[in-house]
């Protein structure tokens, strides 16, 4: 079973920046697509970005531009660059693993979760 440990997130002003990693325990990843979701009180989890096996990525259009999303399968380790935060990017933030090869932006497409990491923005 592979369990997913995020890291890395916090308290930050508007405008800052932080980076979560995700790591996976009990065996590796790299054959697998990977994702970030996140949610806010009282919403629904929200795609943000994947990436696929060979490093192909995606992006919901509320983060395009600001938020990058890499992996490195050496150190079996995913990490979501977060720029230009704003207050409504304040959530928890979850790291997700697909075993197939193909992109899906849906939660229910992905087999394991990891426990989630909070960050909140201040204005």
């Amino acid at each position: 079973q592979v369990q997913l440990v995020e890291s890395g997130g916090g308290l930050v002003q508007a405008g800052g920046s932080l980076r979560l990693s995700c790591a996976p325990s009990g065996r590796t990843f790299d054959g697998y697509f990977m994702a970030w979701f996140r949610q806010a009180p009282g919403k629904d989890s929200e795609f943000l970005a994947a990436i696929s096996r060979s490093g192909r990525t995606y992006y919901a259009d509320s983060v395009r531009g600001r938020f990058g999303i890499s992996r490195d399968n050496y150190k079996n380790t995913v990490y979501l660059q977060m720029n230009s935060l704003k207050p409504e990017d304040t959530a928890v933030y979850y790291c997700a693993a697909r075993d197939n090869r193909y992109y899906s932006a849906s939660s229910s497409d992905y087999d394991y979760w990891g426990q989630g990491t909070q960050v909140t923005v201040s204005s």
